[in-house]
């Protein structure tokens, strides 16, 4: 039995739900929407990563038979919250994410929480939680900290065991994962919008735009050719923020319908993240006043 697989089937032991991720890389090895044959499991309907993970042991098999896969573990349908700590690239003098991490749980008078973590490829780590009783969470970016982010529902990450071409992902403490602590809990709570208090007719046509935008821009930036790929999500990116700042889009429903988009299209994870990234945080804060022509 090869390495990969047996990790694999160790991980959904744990109760975790896995799916292949391409061989040396971090992208899921599962077809997209606009390749979906609608057959098998999409049958009725397309399927995404998240609803294909799995704990069935015969299926994994099955899928690491085919190729040296590497490991994705889809964090909300495990019932986990992973905060990723991120190294800042070479040319910046920002801290890193276990740093800043370290100074928010000072800041928050505890120690920083003793649970399983994986160093990443590029020397960050994630640290394992299990989620509250009853707590569906969402991704975040930025909300923690800088250089902080966390995976929920609707996030993945790579497991421990799996290697791309920056290095590969080892697992640096046992395997018990802490509750997610509750003070860390309501950190990552995004601050409530001050209610403007829209009619409700108001609110639905603004959200129905948005959402026709959200849709628009996904398909844009999964057909852009190849030269046109950061340029195109980056604009999309900018063009969706606004609806952001302005409350009509949750950011965590932006930031993943753009990185499904944008790998569909080629990039990496990566690539995405740190596009989305910042051309999501520059348009919301240049959009703080909704503009009379949306």
């Amino acid at each position: 039995m090869n390495t990969l697989l047996t990790t694999a089937l160790d991980l959904t032991a744990r109760g975790w739900h896995v799916f292949p991720l391409r061989p040396g890389t971090k992208r899921p090895a599962l077809h997209g929407e606009a390749a979906c044959p609608r057959t098998g499991p999409c049958a009725e309907g397309h399927r995404k990563w998240e609803q294909r993970a799995t704990t069935d042991p015969d299926r994994i098999r099955a899928a690491w038979a085919k190729a040296p896969f590497n490991i994705g573990v889809a964090t909300g349908p495990s019932g986990l919250v992973v905060v990723d700590l991120d190294v800042p690239k070479e040319e910046s003098d920002a801290p890193c994410g276990a740093a800043t991490f370290k100074a928010l749980c000072e800041r928050a008078g505890h120690p920083v929480p003793t649970t399983y973590r994986v160093r990443t490829a590029s020397g960050g780590q994630h640290l394992y939680f299990t989620a509250p009783d009853g707590a569906r969470l969402s991704n975040t970016a930025g909300t923690v900290a800088a250089s902080v982010d966390t995976r929920a529902w609707g996030g993945y990450v790579v497991a421990a065991g799996s290697t791309t071409p920056a290095g590969p992902y080892e697992a640096l403490s046992g395997p018990e994962t802490a509750v997610l602590p509750t003070w860390l809990h309501n950190v990552m709570q995004p601050a409530a919008k001050r209610s403007q208090a829209p009619c409700t007719a108001v609110a639905g046509q603004k959200r129905r735009y948005a959402d026709v935008a959200l849709s628009s821009e996904t398909r844009n930036v999964a057909a852009a050719p190849v030269g046109e790929r950061e340029a195109t999500l980056f604009r999309a990116a900018r063009a969706l923020g606004r609806f952001v700042a302005w409350g009509d889009l949750p950011r965590h429903v932006v930031e993943q319908a753009l990185q499904e988009g944008g790998e569909a299209a080629g990039l990496t994870t990566s690539e995405c993240r740190s596009t989305l990234r910042s051309a999501l945080n520059w348009s919301i804060n240049h959009n703080q006043t909704r503009r009379a022509a949306a």
